[in-house]
């Protein structure tokens, strides 16, 4: 389970000294601590990845910003919490995998035009939680299906 995963890597830091992964960590906890209270649930390993997820976009847009505005020091933060969060992601997927993925579930659907857009994210989603930026799928099965 990844949350035992990522207490035990919490205590490991704890016990190293190491303060930056351990903050991070702490990070990642508060934020699935704050769903489960919120929703009164315990998180299964889909919805742990959904938070990752949203951490590591969160993150991304941050750096942009920090960049535009010329914070060098804080977009490396930023970057350096994204590369601790993607230890806890699977495996990203490939451009072609992506692209295999997205004419298969385009062909399943029957989709034919943007308008169907969301019955093939419906179906890529939970395949690719965590494994692609959906903001970059949605983009390309836009294209996909507007030619």
């Amino acid at each position: 389970m990844i949350k035992q995963r990522i207490q035990d890597d919490m205590k490991s830091a704890m016990k190293g000294g190491d303060k930056p992964r351990l903050g991070v960590i702490r990070l990642l906890m508060a934020a699935i601590k704050q769903r489960e209270v919120d929703e009164r649930i315990e998180l299964d390993d889909t919805q742990i990845l959904a938070v990752l997820d949203k951490m590591v976009k969160q993150r991304r847009d941050s750096i942009t910003q920090y960049e535009q505005a010329g914070r060098r020091e804080l977009a490396e933060q930023e970057a350096f919490e994204i590369t601790i969060l993607q230890e806890y992601l699977p495996e990203a997927l490939s451009e072609a995998e992506i692209t295999a993925m997205i004419r298969e579930a385009i062909q399943s659907t029957g989709a034919e035009s943007v308008r169907d857009m969301g019955k093939v994210m419906g179906q890529l989603k939970p395949k690719m939680q965590g494994r692609a930026d959906m903001g970059a799928v949605s983009a390309l099965i836009k294209q996909l299906l507007g030619s």
